[in-house]
């Protein structure tokens, strides 16, 4: 399991089949990822569950992404 203080800004989310989720805003404490609003269709912060987080790799482009690996659906949002 990822800890939080692997998680950083601007950090790609992706779906376990690469889809695009979101782009990390922040963590929310240390169970919460923030999603940027401007990555989200209703202009709304989405959040998703740390536990969701199955890896944080490193692309060749030397961006890291985060990859969910469970969970659902996405994009959660806080009620």
């Amino acid at each position: 399991m990822i800890s939080a203080d692997e998680i950083r800004e601007h950090m790609e989310v992706l779906a376990q089949d690469g889809a695009h989720v979101g782009t990390v805003d922040h963590m929310d404490g240390e169970s919460r990822i923030k999603l940027t609003r401007n990555a989200s269709s209703d202009g709304q912060h989405h959040y998703i569950p740390l536990d969701w987080v199955d890896h944080a790799p490193w692309r060749q482009d030397k961006q890291r992404t985060v990859t969910l690996g469970r969970g659902g659906p996405f994009p959660y949002r806080q009620p």
